[in-house]
């Protein structure tokens, strides 16, 4: 067994995702997922050297969910007992302005995310029943909180401000946050690390179902798409991205709709599933192929969206030396890259047809040697970005 351990949890409102890492090597020792919390059709699913096992059985509440995830670690291994786990590192979305980094887990940090829920009401409420429960069962391990924003804290004042009257956005905490941060963070210092260099002027593009995109100057963020909520900035599964916020008062004053209205149809019903009736850009790519207009019509959309902001955040930084794409679209999606590089060709960026068909785990350079850009598709890592920031705590 490796000499130690930090256990990543990722709670959500009807699921906790699980890994063991060791952040030294970057190896998954294990893996799993309890899902349909509450359900009376719940399940755990626990894999640990390619092996698969699942219990389905009610899940009443996290409590219960972690307790049966430590007791199938137990079971099926690595025994956690000899694991020598040093620390616990919880994923949480909103820090506001308070974390620019990972924070050790006290009843004052607990108390200060619970302040968050406000600005993170899908997310910090699931967060904090994870960090609850594990506190309570592994009492005796050090427990973190790495935040997705925290990468994005130190954005410029130009930046991160809205042209919001002042006096408002600082009572009630408007700002732009940003969202993706630790996923942001690990691609863009792993392309520094590549490509020997600390002072590049990079892009990353972090396309999964929830879709973002940063400016990276050396190791620093200097502009990112998600704002105040993760709603702002790409096109994405089922979320508008960037839209007019008149829009609101125009469906609250003309269709009689409710704030609680609006934000679902912003945030679940819009996006890819709006415009095509599919979330999953796989569907929305079979559609393309059957000659479906409005799933056409979509694509260009997201490849409008995504132009743009390539364009916007290359002139910020002055020009552009990376760009890559992560995430679940960004890295299993050869033709959506193409398309994308192939409107980005003015920038002088060059695609290896070959190259960008290659399925691969690793990271993959796509650029021609004669592309005045490094294109690279590089898988994210979140649960080893969280463990090293959370072994870097302790």
């Amino acid at each position: 067994m490796t000499s130690r351990t930090v256990l990543v949890i990722n709670s959500g409102s009807s699921s906790i995702k699980y890994q063991l890492v060791d952040p030294d090597s970057g190896a998954a020792l294990a893996s799993g997922l309890v899902e349909r919390i509450g359900d009376v059709q719940g399940a755990i699913i626990h894999k640990v050297d390619g092996a698969k096992h699942v219990v389905e059985e009610p899940v009443p509440d996290h409590g219960f969910g972690l307790s049966e995830v430590l007791r199938l670690f137990d079971e099926h291994g690595p025994r956690l007992a000899e694991a020598n786990i040093v620390a616990v590192g919880h994923r949480v979305v909103q820090g506001g302005k308070f974390f620019n980094g990972p924070a050790l887990l006290t009843d004052e940090v607990v108390a200060t995310i619970e302040e968050l829920v406000p600005l993170g009401p899908l997310h910090n409420p699931a967060h904090l029943k994870g960090i609850e429960v594990a506190r309570q069962l592994m009492s005796d391990i050090p427990q973190v909180a790495v935040f997705d924003t925290a990468f994005f804290q130190d954005l410029p004042e130009e930046a991160a401000r809205y042209g919001l009257n002042r006096e408002v956005a600082d009572r009630y905490s408007i700002r732009r946050y940003g969202a993706h941060g630790t996923s942001h963070q690990y691609v863009s210092g792993e392309i520094s690390k590549r490509l020997g260099r600390d002072d590049l002027k990079q892009i990353v593009l972090h396309l999964g179902n929830g879709a973002s995109v940063s400016a990276v100057v050396g190791a620093h963020a200097v502009e990112t798409s998600m704002g105040l909520t993760p709603l702002e900035g790409l096109v994405m599964g089922g979320r508008t991205g960037d839209i007019d916020p008149a829009a609101v008062f125009h469906l609250v004053r003309v269709a009689g709709m409710s704030i609680d209205e609006i934000d679902h149809l912003f945030n679940r019903e819009s996006g890819m599933k709006g415009l095509t009736g599919e979330s999953d850009m796989r569907e929305v790519t079979r559609m393309m192929d059957e000659g479906n207009q409005d799933a056409i019509d979509a694509m260009n959309i997201y490849l409008h969206r995504l132009t743009k902001y390539v364009g916007a955040y290359t002139a910020v930084m002055g020009g552009l030396d990376a760009l890559t794409f992560t995430a679940g679209i960004g890295e299993n999606d050869a033709r959506l890259r193409a398309a994308l590089c192939e409107r980005l060709a003015y920038l002088g960026i060059r695609i290896d047809a070959e190259a960008n068909e290659r399925r691969s785990d690793e990271p993959v350079t796509i650029s021609t040697p004669e592309s005045s850009v490094v294109v690279t598709v590089l898988p994210t890592n979140e649960e080893l970005a969280i463990a090293r920031q959370a072994l870097s705590l302790i």
